[in-house]
């Protein structure tokens, strides 16, 4: 397999919010990915600064990554510029929040 941005954001797709029954992709929470040299970084963010479950979600993306074929570590790098608000959100995690 190999790893680019498709594969990535596939497997962030298996990531959600403890709280909220959407994906952190749809959730609009990844800002990027990269993948050099087997190391992939990924910048997102939360949907509250001191969100109490930022561990748990910044392991489970690591996770989810790091159990790609060819990848051998995820940096995750939470950041809070921009902020993150409801109008990320994709179509179809409206759709599943009953915003649409």
């Amino acid at each position: 397999m190999m790893v680019n941005e498709n594969t990535i954001l596939k497997a962030l797709r298996q990531v959600y919010d403890p709280e909220i029954p959407v994906n952190l992709v749809d959730l609009g929470l990844i800002y990027s990915t990269s993948f050099e040299d087997g190391v992939v970084k990924i910048k997102m963010t939360l949907t509250a600064i001191g969100c109490p479950m930022h561990t748990v979600i910044s392991q489970n993306v690591k996770m989810a990554v790091e159990a790609l074929e060819g990848v051998k570590q995820a940096d995750v790098d939470i950041v809070w510029e921009p902020r993150w608000n409801p109008g990320m959100i994709s179509p179809e995690g409206r759709t599943a929040l009953g915003m649409e």
